[in-house]
């Protein structure tokens, strides 16, 4: 039987990623218009010795208005091999990016520029991602979340 996706749905996700390697960030989660995602956890393995991984948002920085920022979640130092990190923090993100307010950020008293971040009123994905520090870096990356869809 197959998981019910559609509008007002809430569902737990989790996505393996093996030998996160070479010299691209992995997109761990990439944010569907009218889509919230809470985070439950990040489990990173570090297969070998590893000079760290970061964990980012790319998205819609809300400070400055800016669209398609790196935003920074967590980072480690240097990891043993064998050794594991775990990101256990909960957060939530919208999927897709509101229309841009401007430079001052949430400075309005009537709710307008908050209301434009709920809206998600652009098709611009927010997205999770993980960084390895180094590109002989290898990691084994879970994560695990709540999708809600509100479409």
């Amino acid at each position: 039987m197959a998981i019910a996706r559609g509008a007002g749905t809430e569902i737990i996700r989790t996505a393996f990623f093996e030998d996160v390697d070479g010299t691209a960030s992995t997109f761990v989660i990439i944010g569907e218009q009218h889509h919230i995602y809470t985070v439950l956890s990040i489990v990173c393995y570090a297969v070998g010795d590893c000079d760290g991984i970061t964990g980012s948002m790319f998205g819609y920085d809300s400070n400055y208005g800016s669209s398609g920022q790196d935003i920074i979640i967590f980072k480690t130092g240097v990891t043993s091999a064998g050794q594991t990190f775990v990101w256990n923090d909960k957060f939530s993100f919208n999927g897709t990016e509101p229309t841009d307010f401007g430079s001052n950020g949430i400075d309005d008293t009537d709710g307008t520029k908050q209301n434009a971040l709920a809206d998600q009123a652009t098709t611009t994905t927010q997205r999770l991602r993980v960084t390895k520090a180094h590109n002989n870096d290898d990691w084994h990356v879970t994560v695990t979340f709540i999708d809600q869809n509100n479409a």
